[in-house]
């Protein structure tokens, strides 16, 4: 099963959801986020399947996380309902009743980044980058610090969230964010093999396992997107995150030119 946003497949005992915009390094749009929870939710209550693998298509990125042709003319109005599609598409990662693995083929940047973290295990290669990157492109982060924080702590929030630079995968094996380190080529399938051992366990305890990790973390998810709400409402009114869009673009078109010359 096939849509323009994103690949569905059954192997085995396992769900996969490749994203498929290569050319965008996997950028999402509303468009691909529903489809995305749409197949996670399928996934869920299919009683043959007993995980999901979420990976990207290509081989440079697992996403680049927000789509700036989608985020670039939002106002007010336009950024309180993105933080409401947001809030569906983690609820979802959040609650689903079984176990998420991502499979990372390379970049995952901003809310891919989150994505991943949302991911119960992650498994990369040693050209992965991941970080929270918004304040170069003047997007405010508020649900990627809340998430950072409930897996690394305050101070190195704090300093990815600031600088907005990118950790290289070996730094984030170190600190606990790639699970599993291997080759390149064996990304996907080491992400299937612990898919399939997941999918093996027992069914209702690995559900109670995850409500409770949820349930752990509710009150501060609640609270993280009524926040978020209320900054990005600020953000967007003031045109701030265009005007750096706008910058953050024109610098990368005139990176990309100067490579191809």
């Amino acid at each position: 099963m096939t849509s323009s946003d994103i690949l569905i497949e059954h192997r085995g005992p396992v769900g996969l959801i490749t994203l498929n915009k290569p050319s965008k390094l996997n950028a999402w749009d509303q468009p691909m986020r529903d489809a995305i929870v749409a197949a996670l939710r399928a996934f869920d209550t299919d009683a043959a399947i007993g995980a999901v693998v979420l990976t990207g298509a290509g081989e440079r990125a697992f996403s680049a996380g927000q789509d700036f042709a989608e985020a670039h003319d939002f106002d007010a109005d336009r950024a309180e309902a993105w933080i409401r599609e947001w809030e569906t598409f983690y609820g979802t990662l959040r609650r689903l009743t079984k176990p998420i693995v991502a499979a990372l083929n390379g970049v995952a940047a901003g809310s891919a980044f989150q994505v991943a973290l949302l991911c119960d295990i992650r498994v990369g290669h040693d050209q992965v980058t991941m970080g929270q990157p918004e304040i170069n492109s003047g997007i405010a982060s508020i649900t990627g610090p809340w998430i950072m924080k409930e897996i690394l702590g305050m101070s190195r929030t704090i300093e990815l969230t600031l600088s907005g630079r990118m950790m290289p995968a070996q730094e984030c094996r170190e600190i606990g964010l790639i699970h599993h380190l291997v080759a390149r080529e064996q990304v996907l399938a080491k992400a299937l093999e612990i898919a399939g051992q997941l999918a093996a366990k027992a069914p209702l305890a690995m559900r109670l396992d995850r409500a409770w990790f949820a349930d752990m973390t509710e009150a501060g998810f609640r609270e993280t997107i009524n926040a978020a709400i209320r900054a990005h409402r600020e953000s967007y009114a003031s045109g701030e995150p265009a005007r750096k869009m706008e910058a953050f673009m024109a610098a990368r078109g005139h990176a990309l030119e100067g490579a191809q010359r």
